[in-house]
């Protein structure tokens, strides 16, 4: 049965995961000077980082114990969702790195 807990602790990893596309993929629009190097990127690398923590939070401590979702659900759910929504949050509704005025160094 599902508890209230598990629940919690799930929408609180599917917001910390979230939370690593969204940085991440502004880390590789302001490192990548290319128009298109920072999406490939970001559908590469991060996934790979979003299954990895999955497999600590789920795996190591067993946050969706009681949730009995398969593999394929928990993958899309815990990866591909907070991927989607990373990027979309990123590319969106932040400002592009050209758009923001840095002090001028002296």
């Amino acid at each position: 049965m599902v508890s209230v807990v598990g629940l919690v602790l799930f929408g609180a990893v599917l917001a910390v995961h979230t939370l690593f596309a969204a940085v991440l993929t502004r880390f590789f629009r302001l490192r990548l000077n290319t128009h298109w190097g920072y999406v490939i990127y970001s559908f590469t690398i991060t996934p790979v980082v979003l299954f990895v923590t999955t497999l600590v939070f789920f795996g190591v401590f067993p946050i969706g114990a009681g949730l009995n979702l398969g593999a394929t659900a928990l993958l899309g759910a815990a990866v591909g969702l907070p991927l989607a929504l990373g990027f979309t949050i990123d590319t969106l509704y932040v400002p592009p790195p050209e758009e923001i005025d840095l002090p001028q160094r002296q």
